[in-house]
């Protein structure tokens, strides 16, 4: 797997990827005298789960409003589902689900008849393989509210609000699914059966599933591949354990020897693993291995780039 770097503000777009669910290329965006994103490439596949991380700022949320068609981009080539979702119609958006930071007051409404309500708006959406929408039933049980199918929403939770606002995302079977911060408000049970559900979706159903979070966990549990956005550019790409070998590679290595206790940073943290036993052997009353996390690896880009020696380090996309 190779690296590659980007060079210049202006290059030759990439030729588009007929395969992908998610297909941007040069991507660009300005308010007024400020450009907010300067030449973003990434592409989405079917049934993967893609979490973009970056701090406030970075532009993550332009991204998403620009692929859910809320926003008019400045320069370069979009396409979602196959369609450029600043022209997309009515069938586009009924393949397509979106669970906001936000959320609508529906308080007078009980939760089995919202999520009927809106699953009647899909109906005549319906494609071969693809019935529309999920029954009211199975999505109430799928995202854990059945205590309270039949409660006014105005008397639910902000978990249990937050977890019918996915209900109201996924109602429409979507094959592809923007989440924006879902698990704000979870409890950790919440939170769990929330990403049992996202692995479900993505698993089983082949849901596409771009996702925007602030919790390095949640990422590296949930994602396929992670891109990292600084300044407008994607400046990092691959999966969770790809981006530490890329960005952060040197692991430490804590020991004790008696009642010295001792730390090493190094790069082959088995061969000094080893080496320290055949020196000390069973002097050694105990030893840990701590390789570099995803948190490591995302401040270290951010950092960098931050000070002005930031890497634009992409790993080739491959299809999970």
């Amino acid at each position: 797997m190779t690296v590659r770097e980007l060079s210049g503000s202006h290059r030759e777009t990439p030729p588009a990827d007929p395969a992908a669910v998610i297909d941007v290329r040069d991507l660009r965006m300005r308010y007024g005298s400020t450009d907010v994103l300067h030449g973003v490439d990434f592409t989405a596949h079917r049934g993967e789960v893609l979490t973009l991380l970056g701090p406030n700022g970075a532009g993550k949320t332009t991204i998403i409003e620009i692929l859910e068609g809320f926003r008019m981009r400045s320069a370069g080539t979009v396409s979602v589902l196959g369609a450029d979702p600043a022209s997309a119609g009515e069938a586009w958006r009924a393949r397509v689900g979106v669970v906001l930071q936000s959320w609508r007051d529906h308080g007078r409404w009980r939760v089995r008849e919202l999520l009927h309500h809106l699953g009647r708006f899909y109906l005549h959406f319906s494609e071969p393989g693809c019935p529309r929408p999920y029954d009211t039933g199975e999505l109430v049980e799928a995202v854990g509210l059945q205590p309270y199918a039949d409660q006014k929403i105005s008397t639910l939770s902000g978990g249990q609000r937050r977890r019918l606002d996915v209900a109201i995302g996924i109602v429409g079977r979507p094959e592809l699914l923007f989440l924006d911060e879902p698990t704000a408000g979870f409890d950790p049970r919440a939170r769990r059966d929330f990403h049992d559900l996202v692995h479900r979706l993505s698993d089983l159903d082949d849901t596409t599933v771009l996702l925007t979070t602030h919790d390095l966990a949640e990422a590296e549990k949930l994602a396929d591949r992670i891109l990292v956005l600084a300044g407008g550019r994607i400046v990092a790409g691959g999966s969770a354990d790809q981006l530490a070998r890329q960005v952060a590679g040197t692991a430490e290595v804590r020991w004790a020897r008696g009642q010295e206790r001792f730390l090493h940073a190094t790069e082959d943290p088995a061969g000094f693993v080893r080496e320290l036993f055949a020196q000390h052997g069973a002097e050694i009353t105990d030893i840990e291995v701590r390789k570099a996390t995803l948190e490591d690896t995302y401040l270290a880009l951010v950092r960098e780039h931050e000070t002005g020696g930031g890497r634009d380090l992409r790993l080739e996309e491959v299809r999970p």
